[in-house]
């Protein structure tokens, strides 16, 4: 029987520290419809850093933060209706970006490809969730909307900036001794 490991002392300071990264770049942020934020990044550099299971508690951590008031989402907004609003998906749709992650590289192993893949894979899913999301939030309270204006104003101008924080992301965590920081 495969002996699992246990979260130590040392896991718990490293997923803090993970939802205090992803809060801060979710204060850099230049507000629009979908705001412009760095939490993107941030997202991806925790899961590189940290690896799957730790990258993934520290969204949900930063997750939770947001739902019980604790001002870490873009604008310093909070609350559960933030989670539950129109952009509420997006944020939702980090913690598949983290599953697709640990589940990836917890497979085929932690090599840069297998890192762009996860991380690739875990942004098209975090779009559709969270662009299903906005369509059906902003239907039931503004009126009907469709796909296409939804991945117009939440997704299209996003993808650019979004591949250049996956790399970037993936080079600050190249930086790092893995063997110490990501299990």
């Amino acid at each position: 029987m495969k002996n699992k490991k246990s979260f130590r002392t040392i896991d718990f300071v490293y997923t803090a520290l993970g939802a205090v990264l992803i809060t801060l770049c979710s204060w850099l942020c230049i507000p629009s419809v979908i705001p412009f934020t760095m939490q993107t990044f941030a997202v991806f550099a925790v899961l590189s850093l940290l690896g799957g299971r730790r990258g993934t508690l520290a969204i949900l951590l930063y997750l939770l933060l947001g739902a019980v008031g604790v001002p870490v989402f873009s604008n310093f907004g909070s609350g559960i209706g933030a989670l539950f609003g129109t952009t509420g998906g997006y944020l939702l749709g980090f913690v598949f970006t983290g599953l697709i992650y640990w589940g990836i590289v917890g497979r085929l192993g932690r090599k840069l490809w297998t890192e762009i893949l996860a991380l690739t894979l875990g942004l098209l899913v975090l779009y559709a969730f969270g662009t299903a999301w906005y369509v059906i939030v902003y239907s039931g309270e503004k009126g009907s909307v469709s796909v296409f204006t939804a991945l117009s104003l939440c997704v299209f101008p996003f993808v650019v900036p979004d591949i250049v924080k996956l790399a970037l992301a993936l080079l600050v965590s190249g930086k790092f001794p893995r063997d110490i920081i990501s299990k």
